[in-house]
């Protein structure tokens, strides 16, 4: 089973792990870390590599961020310069839900499954003012 490493800014880590666990259940070998501007950049890339270490039984590690290029997946690299480890970056809960799903896959894989279900569930929605009124139910 691939282990997972949430790494986020804020709070953003703790809360995706929080609903993917609600929605799919108690998730063991997924790890989160919390970068803040006032870590130690340094001491947060190692602290990344460790999670990664500790979750990682040999199957691979997919390592989700928030954002491409932000400090989250800047201090990941390191971590996934080791064999069967892959960044995926952009995190919604959609792409959350399908990796905790498919981690019996390999890593590549997975991770590859898990960015096609984030993008599916990207879109926007125009409601009419009839959805909108009280009492209607929208047909």
């Amino acid at each position: 089973m691939i282990g997972i490493v949430i790494v986020a800014h804020g709070g953003l880590a703790r809360e995706y792990m929080a609903a993917v666990e609600h929605v799919v259940g108690p998730q063991s070998g997924m790890r989160t870390i919390t970068i803040e501007d006032r870590h130690d950049r340094d001491a947060k890339s190692r602290e990344i590599r460790d999670a990664a270490d500790d979750v990682d039984r040999g199957d691979g590690v997919v390592v989700v961020t928030d954002l491409f290029g932000g400090s989250p997946s800047n201090l990941s690299l390191p971590a996934c310069a080791v064999q069967n480890r892959v960044i995926l970056y952009g995190a919604n809960l959609p792409m959350l839900l399908k990796l905790a799903k498919l981690r019996h896959l390999p890593a590549t894989e997975a991770a590859d499954l898990a960015a096609e279900a984030g993008r599916k569930y990207i879109d926007s929605y125009r409601v009419s003012a009839e959805v909108q009124k009280p009492g209607r139910v929208a047909q």
